[in-house]
C-alpha cells in the first residue's frame, strides 16, 4: 500500500520527525486558505503516488494568494506518469543549506532490512548510486535484528553529516526505524532530509524532512485499523475490491487473458507464458490479471476467483494453472464446474493441472463434456492456447 505524501507524513509525525507545517488541500479555494495561514512563500506539491513530480510541473512555489490559486488550478486537474492528482500539499517554504536521502526498505534480494543513505540527496539515490557509488552508505539489519541509537550514530558518521548536527541525525534515522516497525512499512524514505536554517546563524540550523514517501504492508493490514484513513477511493478498483474481500491476492491488468494459478511464482510465470505466448503468435493479447488462489485452496475458493476474472468485459478467455501440492486438483476442478454451472459463461477455460490429485481433477473436466474446457500437458501450451482463444474471440468481434 503506497501512500501519498501528506499521509506518510503524518507517520512520520507520530514520531516526532521534523518536517514544515503543511495543509492537504482539493481545490483553489482551501489552497487559498491554507497558503494564507502558512505564510508566502509556500509551495505546493501535486499529491500522486508517483516520482518525478518537480519534473512535471506538479511542484512550484507560490509567493501570494494569487500566485497560490492559478498553480493550484493548474496542477489539480493534472495527470502525472498516468496517475491523476490527488489534491495538493500546501507546505512552508524552507531555506535549504544542504540535502540528505535516507530510507529504510525491505530488501528481498538478502532477506533483511536496508538502511540506505547519502549526503547527495534531492534527486533519484539510483543516478547517486550509478555516478557516486562512494558516497551511499548501505547497513544491512538482519531480519531478527534491531537498529539501536549506536548504529544510528554510527550510519550518521558514515554518512557524513558534516553540514548538520550528526546526533539529530541519529535520532531522525532512529525515529524512521521505529516508524518502519511499528507500521509494518516495506519503505520509510525521506527526500531530501534537509538542512535547514539562516546560513549565519548556527543556532537556528536544523535538519526537517521536506518529502516523504512509505509503503505499507498490505498483508500486515489487520493488524493497523488505523490504516483505513489511507484508503484511496481514486484508486479503488472494483475487481480488486471483490477479491479482497474473499481474501485472494488480485491485481487487475490490462488484458485479454484471466489468469489463475495457486502460488505467487507460479502465477507470475503463467502471466510471463500469456504475454510471451501473444507477442509469438504476432497479436496483442496480455494477461487481464494477476490471481493467486493460494495454497489448500477449496472448489469455493475456486469458483469465487472464476466468478471475479470471468466478470471482467475485457477477458476473452481464462487461463488456470494449478500445481497440486497443499492444494487438491480434484477440488480446483469441483470449483470450475460449479462456477460455470452458477455463471453460465461461454468463455473459454484452459486448464493445466499438475502434482496432487490432478488426474481426477481432470478426469472431471472430462466427464463435463463442455467445449468451452480445454486442458493441456504444458504450462506453455496452455499459455499459447489460451492466448490463442483470446486473439480469435477479439478477431470474431471485430468482423
Amino acid at each position: 500500500m503506497d501512500l501519498y505524501e501528506y499521509q506518510a507524513r503524518e507517520l512520520l509525525a507520530e514520531q516526532d520527525i521534523p518536517a514544515p507545517q503543511a495543509i492537504y488541500a482539493q481545490n483553489s479555494h482551501e489552497v487559498a486558505e491554507a497558503a494564507d495561514r502558512l505564510g508566502y512563500p509556500c509551495v505546493i506539491k501535486a499529491q500522486v503516488k508517483i516520482g518525478h513530480r518537480g519534473q512535471a510541473g506538479g511542484v512550484k512555489i507560490a509567493h501570494n494568494r494569487d500566485e497560490a490559486i492559478l498553480i493550484s488550478e493548474s496542477i489539480l486537474p493534472m495527470t502525472i506518469h498516468g496517475h491523476k492528482v490527488n489534491g495538493v500539499l500546501v507546505a512552508e517554504a524552507k531555506n535549504i543549506l544542504h540535502e540528505y536521502y535516507v530510507s529504510i526498505s525491505v530488501d528481498r534480494t538478502s532477506r533483511d532490512f536496508d538502511v540506505l543513505a547519502t549526503a547527495n540527496g534531492g534527486t533519484e539515490v539510483e543516478e547517486i548510486a550509478k555516478e557516486h557509488p562512494e558516497s551511499v552508505k548501505r547497513l544491512h539489519i538482519n531480519a531478527l535484528g534491531d537498529f539501536d541509537m549506536e548504529a544510528a550514530r554510527q550510519m550518521a558518521d558514515q554518512i557524513g553529516f558534516y553540514h548538520a548536527d550528526a546526533e539529530q541525525a541519529a535520532s531522525i534515522l532512529l525515529k524512521m526505524w521505529k516508524c518502519f516497525k511499528d507500521n509494518d512499512a516495506t519503505l520509510v524514505e525521506i527526500n531530501p532530509l534537509a538542512k535547514i536554517g539562516d546560513p549565519d546563524d548556527e543556532a537556528s540550523k536544523s535538519l526537517c524532512a521536506l518529502d516523504a514517501k512509505i509503503s505499507l504492508d498490505g498483508n500486515a493490514a489487520f493488524r493497523h485499523d488505523g490504516w483505513k484513513r489511507f484508503d484511496d477511493p481514486m484508486q479503488s478498483d472494483d475487481f480488486e475490491r471483490r477479491a479482497a474481500e474473499h481474501g485472494l491476492h488480485y491485481v487487475h491488468l490490462h488484458g485479454q487473458v484471466g489468469v489463475i494459478g495457486n502460488g505467487a511464482g507460479l502465477v507470475m510465470s503463467s502471466l510471463d507464458a500469456v504475454w510471451g505466448a501473444g507477442k509469438d503468435q504476432g497479436t496483442d493479447v496480455k494477461p487481464a490479471n494477476f490471481l493467486d488462489i493460494g495454497g489448500g485452496a477449496s472448489a469455493e475458493v475456486m469458483r469465487d476467483s472464476l466468478s471475479i476474472v470471468l466478470s471482467d468485459p475485457q477477458v476473452e478467455s481464462v487461463f488456470i494453472n494449478v500445481y497440486g501440492g497443499i492444494t487438491s486438483c480434484e477440488q480446483v476442478a469441483k470449483g470450475i464446474l460449479e462456477a460455470i454451472d452458477e455463471l453460465g459463461g461461454s468463455k473459454p477455460l484452459v486448464v493445466r493441472f499438475d502434482g496432487n490429485a490432478a488426474a481426477q481433477g481432470l478426469k472431471i473436466l472430462a466427464d463435463a463434456h463442455n467445449p468451452n474446457l480445454h486442458v493441456e500437458d504444458t504450462m506453455e501450451q496452455a499459455a499459447w492456447q489460451a492466448a490463442k482463444l483470446a486473439a480469435a474471440a477479439l478477431t470474431a468481434k471485430e468482423a
